[in-house]
């Protein structure tokens, strides 16, 4: 059902046919930078973080703020629409369209200047908040609006946005920390703004010209509307709908600058901007306090405010049991005050005492009002606001109930009336079947947050989407709020302004922008002569195509490949620098490219399974090169906000792409190690000779695709498993019987590792088993997508172990990679019962000595080490047990978080590969390992990290946990 459109529409601007490849050669004559016209790089930005979806004409990358200027010349030259685009993390639809993209976040992001005793920065438009307050910090300043999206969002899409996030309460909007920006308009003027009293409006109007005449227009403008403006506007510090026409009134300085933030890209470019920043609090300190439920909590805001917090955040119930059913044990979760809404409280001082003193005056002053609780402890007050900051991911998939999305997710009411306002609008959510939806948001400010249960699928479901938006607006209004208070308006308020503020106001703002884009040329549809709210959802009578034969189960998407596929809701945090730690999107580190972050690569396979744009399917040449960079790290699993998982996607995708068809030849030199590892063993010295022999081995490298640069692993003289029926049955335990795993790794390339893990099992009182044969879990199959042949390889090591198994014996693994397939990808790829008991049985040495043998306290020995953590263990089982293990030993370890050490298997020894597996470990594990002390042993349990490490040049080698505890417990204080 279509709704009429109730936004008065005089200059709508109408898509037509555009000649695309006159437009792309000019482009490409006149932009330095990058033009992309394909199918693969218009699917890569046909969404952003909202419901909606717009194709784009075709895609700039500008390598200099010049360059994006000749670019939207270009556009001139051809009529075509504009938008430019940062972070890509919009809600509200602002950064999708059918228009050239530029996209200022991969080249032009420079941190320009800094004046620390004027306190003011100047960036170009592409910057990321946080690597510009990582320069910033030295400093000890930092921006002061700081959203959720604060590792993705740029500076640029922030003034766009006019964004906020919870330090808004401090710091205000975007708005109030613009100094000056450098603009463009569609027509080519290119200017600084700012403020203008009369000296600079003469100035101004003495050099004539374009920019004279748009100022001339400005304050025609505001002086036609100043009263209007004065009295339609909101009082309210999160007003971010519609323009800041109250920005140009004399009392504000007719701010011309000011005036353009929010604007979200519908009326100039912004490419430089100079910001005012702010001290960094030197300590913080957080009160939690409970109430009743959250409309409780809400009228409690304005006593609370009082005390001047520098950050009032809620959530409620629904929220805390979100983010509990995630991660269950979290501590910071588990120790909030009792109640079922809950204000998180920041205070900031110049030392830890006085932040604290702060709020325990606060807590004294509510104690008669709300349960309290201090977390005193700044690591578990980090773990609990990155909570609140990963509302959006939190609750967009709930384990039980409905998939939410955005759709009227920040409105903002005046503070003191919000708690009447939240149980108005609970009652309006309740009547249009949305009450299950969680409310949290910046309370402090009246801005509330929460993505609802939504049917966007069918014509009813939007009907009744479209009726609920309606009746929220008017809510809002009546209460004297913004329809948005952070996210912008986009597509998804645009519609609804006039509810707001009055058809009048709505007409000004037309005004206005007719003012700099007369042509409505910039980010049409949006805000002015807006879309309507329904029109260009993306998941509009959208079924994603499935599959006939798929072999992953995908137990989280309902079995369901296409699911998955469009799992992503793009927040984006799979494009954060490395400084920022974590092991997602180590490619995305490198080449700063969207279609290589885990976002880009989920919106190919989503278009994929769409086949509107693109219609070869498995075949498609597209979604293969965007895979081709993906390490298959599973750092998106466990770190991104909703659990994609690229690395079985690529596994699937892998497995349809090549049936039938020749395949790489690295997937049959690498990808059929083990087998070659089998043969080899009959005579390992010949094999490793003619492996490393001048000019043969350079010739057997190319015939295998493996990078000239890499030295080829050599075999062991003698595998694990033979060495250990040589040596003869492990005596009785007193802890039980354990089986040793022999994986590929291990068994053919370091026995010794094996042997070392045999010593400390046998130490630690357990009776060790090694099956007599060699069993592979498959993961060299399975990360080239021979998903056929890992499911019989896998098989058959599943039936060799399940004697021990139903018997409750615990399978140790020792290669991190191949221990996460029987823990994680084997049941899911083999779904039986017998895989699905493996998956249980099946521990890291470090759990086992956990979970088995917690009281056995071997003679402290001291030490110092680095660990690097394999990426699937990262992602799958986690490093906690081995800290714990490293703790009882005594040996003090830094553990590195900086990302994927980039070899990744079969990746890095791939010669198409080699350049970006390099650019990975000089962008995390190589400078570690430099800056390791000699003291310091070198800890890393994957081969592949090991193998990266030896090939950082510096001599070093990295050892397993299993042989630092063995050389722990032989020779004790060897660590040290």
């Amino acid at each position: 059902m279509d709704s009429l459109v109730r936004t008065p529409v005089a200059h709508p601007y109408r898509p037509r046919e555009i000649d695309v490849e006159p437009l792309r050669r000019r482009l490409e004559e006149t932009v330095d930078g990058e033009v992309r016209f394909d199918t693969g790089s218009r699917a890569v930005y046909a969404r952003d973080g909202s419901n909606y979806r717009q194709v784009p004409i075709g895609v700039v990358v500008p390598r200099t703020l010049d360059a994006g200027v000749a670019a939207v010349a270009a556009c001139r030259a051809r009529d075509v629409p504009v938008l430019s685009r940062g972070g890509g993390t919009s809600l509200a639809g602002q950064c999708c369209n059918a228009a050239v993209v530029i996209d200022w976040s991969k080249y032009c992001g420079a941190v320009e200047s800094v004046d620390p005793a004027a306190r003011k920065v100047t960036v170009q438009a592409g910057a990321v908040v946080d690597a510009v307050d990582h320069v910033l910090t030295r400093e000890g300043l930092m921006v002061g609006p700081k959203p959720s999206s604060h590792p993705t969002c740029t500076i640029g899409g922030m003034i766009g946005n006019d964004s906020c996030g919870a330090s808004a309460q401090a710091y205000g909007k975007m708005a109030e920390s613009v100094l000056r920006l450098e603009i463009l308009t569609y027509d080519g003027v290119r200017a600084w703004v700012g403020p203008t009293d009369d000296a600079e409006y003469a100035r101004i109007q003495a050099e004539g010209g374009r920019l004279a005449e748009i100022y001339q227009q400005l304050r025609r403008l505001r002086d036609d509307t100043m009263e209007l403006v004065r009295t339609r506007f909101p009082k309210l510090e999160r007003r971010v709908s519609g323009y800041n026409l109250d920005e140009l009134l004399p009392e504000n300085g007719f701010n011309v600058a000011r005036a353009l933030v929010g604007s979200e890209g519908t009326l100039v470019t912004v490419l430089r901007a100079e910001l005012a920043v702010v001290p960094k609090p030197a300590a913080r300190a957080l009160a939690v306090l409970g109430f009743e439920d959250i409309f409780a909590a809400a009228d409690a805001v304005p006593a609370v405010a009082r005390h001047r917090p520098i950050a009032l955040e809620a959530m409620d119930e629904n929220m805390q049991r979100l983010a509990q059913q995630e991660h269950p044990g979290d501590p910071a979760l588990r120790d909030l005050p009792e109640g079922a809404g809950w204000l998180l409280v920041q205070f900031g001082g110049d030392t830890p005492d006085q932040a604290r003193e702060r709020a325990d005056e606060l807590i004294r002053d509510m104690s008669e009002h709300a349960t309290h609780t201090f977390l005193g402890d700044p690591a578990r007050e980090d773990r609990l606001w990155r909570w609140r900051e990963s509302g959006l991911g939190v609750e967009a998939y709930p384990p039980t109930g409905q998939q939410t999305y955005e759709g009227w997710s920040d409105a903002a009411v005046p503070p003191e009336r919000l708690g009447e306002y939240l149980r108005d609008y609970a009652e309006l959510l309740r009547r249009h079947g949305y009450q299950d939806s969680a409310l949290y948001g910046h309370f402090g400010q009246g801005c509330v947050h929460g993505r609802l249960p939504l049917d966007l699928h069918t014509d009813d479901g939007i009907a009744n989407y479209r009726a609920f938006a309606e009746e929220a607006a008017d809510l809002v209004a009546a209460y004297g709020g913004s329809l948005s208070g952070e996210h912008g308006d986009g597509q998804a308020l645009a519609e609804l302004l006039p509810r707001m503020f009055g058809d009048e106001v709505v007409e000004t703002f037309g005004r206005f922008k007719a003012v700099f884009d007369p042509r409505n040329r910039m980010n049409p549809g949006k805000i002015v002569h807006p879309h309507r709210l329904d029109q260009d959802l993306a998941q509009r009578h959208f079924y994603p195509l499935e599959p006939r034969h798929k072999f992953f189960d995908y137990p989280e998407d309902h079995g369901r490949f296409g699911h998955a596929a469009t799992r992503c809701v793009g927040i984006g945090k799979c494009r954060q620098h490395t400084f920022e730690g974590g092991v997602m999107c180590p490619s995305y580190r490198v080449t700063r490219e969207e279609e290589h972050s885990t976002r880009g690569r989920a919106r190919l396979l989503g278009e994929m399974v769409r086949g509107e744009l693109i219609t070869d399917g498995w075949r498609s040449k597209a979604v293969r090169d965007a895979l081709d960079l993906c390490l298959a790290c599973k750092g998106c699993r466990s770190e991104c906000p909703v659990n994609v998982d690229m690395a079985t996607y690529k596994a699937e995708f892998l497995a349809h792409h090549y049936r039938h068809r020749l395949r790489p030849r690295e997937h049959y030199s690498l990808g059929w190690l083990p087998l070659w590892s089998a043969l080899a063993s009959a005579a390992p010295g010949a094999v490793n000779a003619l492996t490393h022999a001048p000019g043969l081995s350079r010739l057997l490298k190319a015939v295998a695709g493996i990078a000239a640069e890499r030295d080829v692993p050599r075999f062991a003289r003698e595998r694990f498993t033979d060495w250990f029926k040589r040596r003869g049955a492990s005596p009785p335990g007193t802890r039980g019987k354990v089986v040793l795993w022999a994986d590929t790794f291990t068994n053919n390339f370091d026995p010794h590792i094996g042997q070392a893990a045999v010593s400390v099992l046998e130490a630690a009182g357990f009776e060790v088993h090694v099956p007599p044969v060699p069993l592979c879990c498959g993961l060299t199959w399975i990360s080239t997508g021979q998903l056929a042949t890992a499911r019989r390889v896998l098989a058959r090591s599943v039936r060799a172990l399940r004697p021990w198994a139903e018997t409750g014996v615990p399978v140790v693994g020792l290669e991190p990679s191949c221990t996460a397939v029987f823990r994680a990808d084997g049941p899911e790829l083999l779904n039986t019962p017998d895989t699905r008991l493996l998956s249980e049985r099946t521990l890291t040495l470090a759990e086992l000595l956990e979970s088995r043998a917690p009281d056995w306290r071997p003679a402290s020995s001291g030490g110092e080490a680095v660990a690097q953590v394999h990426c699937h263990q990262s992602a799958i089982m986690g490093y906690d047990a081995d800290r714990a293990v490293l703790d009882r030993f005594g040996i003090s370890t830094e553990v590195l978080n900086a990302g994927c050490c980039g070899l990744a298997g079969n990746f890095g020894f791939e010669r198409s590969h080699y350049d970006v597996s390099v650019a990975c470990a000089e962008e995390s594990v190589w400078p570690a390992v430099r800056a390791a002390s000699p003291q310091q042993t070198i800890l890393a349990d994957g081969f592949s990290c090991r193998t990266q490490i030896a090939a950082a040049g510096t001599g070093r080698r990295a050892s397993h946990l299993a042989e630092l505890l063995a050389i722990s417990l032989q020779h004790p204080g060897a660590c040290k």
